[in-house]
C-alpha cells in the first residue's frame, strides 16, 4: 500500500469491533452485503471479523476475502501462532489480505495472560515474525496503549516494526485519551521510535468519554495516516470513531485538515441506514451526519435562514451525504414501476420476486395512510431486510385497552405452519400481547430493550420498534413497522425469537438443551 502524506487511509472494523456490539451479530449474507457496500464506497481495509471466533466468523472473513475487489481484507488474531495462522488461512484468497494481531500491554491488561514485560516482548517478537513469514501485510497493536508506561510502550513498538509490521495501530481501547495527549503520542512515538518513519501509523478510538472522533483527527495531525472507525460509530459500550464523521470532518475542513480519504461520501447514507437494519441498532435522530435531525429545521429563525441560503446554517449539502429530499409521491395508485424506481432512487436494488413481496405490503400501508413518505418506504426495507426465516409470524392480534386494567391480547401464532391461538392480559396492550406471546412461544429470554419510534409524523404515522432479547449470553435483536404500535411491537417481539432460534442452531448441540419451545394454549 502506497503511502502518500496527505493520504489518510480508511480502516472499517464495522464487522469485526462493530458487530462485537451487544445484540449486533450479523448472518452471514449480512455480513457479506456489507463488505461489498463498504469495498463499493472506497473503504481502504475493512477488517472483516476474527476468524478463530467460531466457524462463521472464518467463513465470512475468507468468503468476502474471495469477493473483494479493491479493498484490503483484514482478519484479527491474538498473539499466538494458532490464531495467526487460521487468520492466514481466511485472508489469503484476497487480492490485498492483510494479519491484524495483538496483545495488551498495559498494566492491566499484561496481568489477563499473566505476562512479564519480558515475556511480553518475546511473545510480540515471535507472533509478528510468525505473520510477518505469512503475509507482506502486517498490522500490530499495543491493545491500550494510552494507558502503557511510555517506555515499555516505545520498546514493544520498536519490536513490532523489527518483526516486520507494516502499519502501528495504537488504539485507545477504553476511551480514556484526549485529544492533545493523541496528537502527541503519535507524534512523539514517530519521533522516538527507530525505523517508524518505514511504516504507517493508525489510531483506534473508542467513545467512552464521546471524544472519539476528535481523538482519531488529533491523531491524524500528530502523523497518523490510517483511521480505524465503524459505520454509525458501531462497537462495544459507547462505540468506536464513527467513519461518516471522520470523512465528512476531513472533507469540509480541508482548510485547516488537509488530508484526504478514498471514500466516496454520497455513498454515506445509504450504508448507514443498511448497517442500523442489519446489527439492530437505529441511529439516533440527532447523530452527526446520518442522524434524522441532522439536516432537519424547526426553529423558525433557522427556516428562514435556510430559504435565504442553505449554507447559513448548513456546512455540508445533503447530496454530499447521500441524502435525497423527502418527496411525497407513492400513493395506493402507484404501480410496481414507480415503487421499483422510487426503491431505486432510495438506494435499494430489488429482484422480482422481493419486489412483489415489497409491493404487497406498501399497497397494505398505501390503503392505511393518505400520504407514503421515503422514510415509510425505507422502514418496510428494514423490516424486509432484517427478516429470517420465520418460524413463527403473528396471524392475527387484538387488543382490548383504556382506563380500565387489565388490559388483554387475543393472538393467534402460526408456529412452524400450524395456527396457535392464546388470551392473555397485561399491564397495559404491549405487556400483554408479549405475554399472550410467552404463553405460546415459552422461552428463558430477558427483554433488554423495547424502543419505539415514529417514522414520520402524523396520528397515522408508521411505528418503528426495537425489541432486544438475551438468552444464556446470546442477544438477538428484532425490528417491525406498522402504523398500529401494538402490531409492530408483537412482530418485533417475534422476528427477535426467530433469529433467537437462528442464534440457538448456530451454537450446534448444546442449543437444545434450553431455551424456546412452543406449546398450544388454543
Amino acid at each position: 500500500m502506497s503511502h502518500d502524506d496527505n493520504r489518510v487511509f480508511i480502516f472499517d472494523t464495522t464487522l469485526r469491533d462493530g458487530e462485537q456490539s451487544p445484540g449486533a451479530t450479523m448472518s452471514h449474507a449480512e455480513k457479506l452485503e456489507i463488505a461489498e457496500l463498504l469495498d463499493e464506497m472506497g473503504v481502504d481495509i475493512i477488517e472483516a471479523g476474527f476468524p478463530i471466533a467460531s466457524e462463521g466468523d472464518f467463513e465470512a472473513v475468507s468468503e468476502i476475502a474471495r469477493r473483494a475487489k479493491d479493498a484490503t481484507i483484514c482478519g484479527l488474531a491474538r498473539a499466538n501462532l494458532k490464531d495467526i495462522d487460521r487468520c492466514w488461512e481466511a485472508v489469503k484468497h484476497a487480492r490485498s489480505p492483510r494479519i491484524h494481531t495483538f496483545i495488551g500491554t498495559s498494566p492491566l491488561h499484561r496481568a489477563i495472560p499473566n505476562l512479564t514485560m519480558d515475556e511480553m516482548a518475546e511473545r510480540i517478537e515471535q507472533t509478528v515474525t510468525h505473520a510477518r513469514n505469512l503475509c507482506d501485510n502486517v498490522q500490530w497493536s499495543p491493545m491500550d496503549a494510552t494507558r502503557t508506561e511510555w517506555e515499555y510502550l516505545l520498546r514493544t513498538v520498536e519490536i513490532a516494526i523489527k518483526a516486520g509490521a507494516s502499519t502501528i495501530n495504537i488504539p485507545d481501547t477504553v476511551g480514556y485519551t484526549a485529544p492533545v495527549e493523541s496528537a502527541d503520542l503519535i507524534r512523539r512515538l514517530i519521533a522516538e521510535v527507530p525505523g517508524a518513519d518505514g511504516v504507517i501509523f493508525a489510531t483506534h478510538c473508542h467513545n467512552d468519554l464521546g471524544m472519539a472522533t476528535a481523538n482519531s483527527l488529533a491523531a491524524v495531525a500528530g502523523g497518523a495516516r490510517q483511521i480505524e472507525c465503524t459505520i454509525n460509530g458501531l462497537g462495544e459500550r459507547a462505540g468506536n470513531t464513527a467513519l461518516e464523521e471522520v470523512v465528512m470532518a476531513l472533507k469540509v475542513r480541508s482548510d485547516i485538515m488537509p488530508w484526504q480519504t478514498g471514500v466516496d461520501s454520497t455513498k454515506i447514507m445509504h450504508i448507514s441506514r443498511r448497517v442500523a437494519t442489519v446489527s439492530g441498532f437505529p441511529v439516533q435522530f440527532n447523530k452527526a451526519i446520518v442522524g434524522k435531525n441532522a439536516f432537519a429545521h424547526e426553529s423558525g429563525i433557522h427556516q428562514d435562514g435556510m430559504l435565504k441560503n442553505a449554507e447559513t446554517f448548513e456546512i455540508m449539502r445533503p447530496a454530499d451525504v447521500g441524502l435525497k429530499e423527502t418527496n411525497i409521491v407513492m400513493g395506493k395508485h402507484s404501480g410496481r414501476a414507480a415503487l421499483r424506481s422510487k426503491l431505486k432512487e432510495l438506494g435499494f436494488e430489488l429482484a422480482d420476486n422481493q419486489l412483489n413481496d415489497v409491493f404487497v405490503r406498501f399497497k397494505a400501508l398505501a390503503d392505511r395512510k393518505k400520504e407514503v413518505y421515503d422514510e415509510d418506504l425505507e422502514a418496510l426495507m428494514r423490516v424486509q431486510a432484517g427478516a429470517v426465516d420465520n418460524t413463527i409470524s403473528v396471524k392475527f392480534l387484538r387488543v382490548i385497552c383504556g382506563t380500565e386494567a387489565p388490559q388483554s391480547a387475543d393472538l393467534i401464532l402460526t408456529i412452524d405452519g400450524e395456527d396457535h391461538q392464546v388470551t392473555a392480559t397485561g399491564d397495559g396492550p404491549v405487556d400483554a400481547a408479549f405475554k399472550a406471546i410467552k404463553e405460546l412461544v415459552s422461552h428463558d429470554a430477558h427483554l433488554q430493550l423495547y424502543q419505539v419510534h415514529a417514522v414520520t409524523e402524523g396520528t397515522d404515522a408508521q411505528a418503528t420498534v426495537t425489541v432486544r432479547l438475551e438468552e444464556d449470553g446470546r442477544i438477538v435483536t428484532g425490528e417491525s413497522a406498522d402504523t398500529d404500535t401494538v402490531v409492530a411491537s408483537a412482530r418485533a417481539y417475534v422476528a427477535a425469537l426467530n433469529r433467537l432460534m437462528v442464534r440457538r442452531a448456530m451454537s450446534g448441540p448444546d442449543a437444545d438443551v434450553k431455551g424456546v419451545s412452543y406449546k398450544d394454549v388454543g
